[in-house]
């Protein structure tokens, strides 16, 4: 079967390994983007370590899960956001202010919207946890 976007194969696998009650999850193949997204989840304690595997090929991930993560998930097509209308995603896709983030592809590289609007950019959606 032909992967469309290993973006959202590797989201899905971590939510369905969180759901089952897995400590670590394998995710392959790997990429920048899957990377930058880990390294956001990872600051604000949704997963714990991860780990590049390098096996002369798209290389893999072992992730370490926590078992904080309710859902992630991949917003297709990668639709434009602008500073403004940041608050109008936040309150479509995350269930409370409190928590959760939406991850964007600014110019200023991969960040969460909180990031985003510190810096009074807009961007592209790229998905979101809680």
């Amino acid at each position: 079967m032909v992967r469309m976007s290993v973006l959202a194969d590797c989201l899905k696998t971590i939510t369905n390994a969180e759901k089952r009650g897995k400590r670590q999850v394998l995710i392959r193949p790997s990429s920048k983007v899957i990377v930058k997204f880990l390294q956001c989840m990872q600051q604000h304690g949704y997963i714990g370590e991860f780990e590049i595997v390098d096996d002369h090929r798209a290389q893999k991930i072992v992730i370490e899960l926590n078992g904080r993560l309710n859902k992630c998930g991949v917003i297709s097509p990668r639709f434009d956001v602008n500073v403004q209308e940041i608050e109008k995603w936040i309150v479509n896709l995350l269930p409370s202010r409190q928590f959760g983030q939406i991850i964007l592809s600014t110019t200023y590289g991969i960040m969460t919207h909180e990031e985003a609007r510190r810096k009074k950019t807009g961007g592209k959606v790229l998905g979101f946890f809680y």
